[in-house]
């Protein structure tokens, strides 16, 4: 993001800002300067500048625009200038001689007003605009067009306009999940007839996943508020959801309810694992372990399905895990009595 913004500062500065200063070298033009004239233009130029770069990664990272940002920086970055910066190296210079708490009184002064316009900007209407997750495409063709319009010179730079365009097209018409599974098995998230996520999920499950797709989906609402009715039924044994085109994901809670959710609904999710007998498409403990994380996107001939963990990833932070330890295959002569494995304890505590 500071890169982005870095090379649009320049790159805007570089062709010269005729509208905020022509004029400057006349009387009046002297005049206007003397109030500040130059000084607001320029602070409002950057501030548009430099939120238009950033605003591609901003969505893409944390799936929010900050509308007010030109408003904030105007009521902040000049007390942040001329009090807040000179305040606090007048109070590095008087900390050798112990005369410095005065200055820092001071510049926790210019610290309470940031915080207070802060406050006051996120209280406006609208001052937190959502955007619907998008993947990798449409930011880095937004990359390519924001360094061509950076690093061009001739009217052929304005072709990065183009593809900004077409990039901000591009993630507007991503394809949204239709079930969300967390990692452990134990929540669930469908897309309803409204359109939007509700959420089932086993009672000691924590709600960290549920934000997140939420704030994925631009849902402002909070996770109690997806998990309240719009289609989701529970009982002691298990929970049950409709998609939009009717079709029925299940978790189960007990292993009773499972011969009745691989009967009817079209997903069964589950921290335990799926009898054998179960012939609808079942996200299990043998699954979930291996593959972490899952988004499910519901096609006329089944499945659709991105995990976190696929074949063959590897990370520093995220080893894949050894053959070993995937779920041996159950013998045929164990499949009749080996109709649930019950989670083990590890499983089933709710992370940190």
């Amino acid at each position: 993001m500071s890169f982005a913004a870095t090379l649009a500062l320049i790159a805007a500065y570089e062709r010269g800002l005729p509208w905020a200063i022509a004029g400057a070298d006349t009387s009046a033009g002297a005049r206007i300067a003397l109030w500040g004239g130059r000084e607001i233009a320029a602070l409002i130029l950057a501030s548009l500048v430099a939120g238009l770069a950033t605003t591609p990664y901003a969505a893409y990272h944390f799936h929010r625009l900050a509308p007010y940002g030109v408003l904030a920086n105007l009521l902040a970055m000049p007390v942040i200038s001329v009090w807040v910066m000179p305040v606090g190296i007048l109070a590095l210079v008087a900390l050798p001689f112990g005369f410095d708490a005065f200055f820092w009184w001071l510049m926790g002064l210019g610290v309470d007003w940031m915080i207070a316009v802060a406050l006051f900007v996120a209280s406006l209407p609208g001052a937190v605009g959502r955007v619907t997750a998008f993947g990798t495409g449409p930011l880095l063709l937004c990359t390519f067009g924001l360094v061509l319009l950076g690093l061009l010179r001739s009217p052929l730079r304005w072709s990065g306009a183009v593809a900004v365009v077409a990039a901000a097209l591009w993630a507007s018409r991503v394809p949204v999940p239709d079930v969300y599974v967390a990692d452990r098995g134990d929540v669930v998230a469908v897309r309803g007839t409204s359109g939007r996520l509700s959420v089932m999920r086993v009672p000691s499950s924590d709600t960290f996943a549920v934000r997140e797709w939420l704030a994925a989906d631009a849902d402002a609402r909070t996770p109690k508020d997806a998990s309240v009715g719009d289609g989701v039924t529970c009982d002691e044994i298990g929970c049950v959801a409709r998609l939009a085109g009717g079709a029925i994901v299940a978790l189960p809670f007990a292993a009773e309810a499972f011969e009745e959710d691989c009967r009817q609904a079209a997903l069964v999710v589950s921290q335990r694992t799926a009898p054998p007998s179960c012939g609808t498409r079942a996200i299990d403990r043998t699954v979930w372990q291996r593959t972490g994380a899952s988004a499910l996107y519901r096609t006329a001939t089944g499945w659709e399905t991105v995990v976190a963990y696929p074949p063959g990833y590897d990370r520093p932070w995220a080893r894949a895990k050894p053959l070993t330890d995937a779920a041996p295959p159950v013998p045929a002569t164990a499949r009749a009595t080996s109709r649930d494995a019950t989670p083990r304890t590890e499983d089933l505590a709710p992370e940190d």
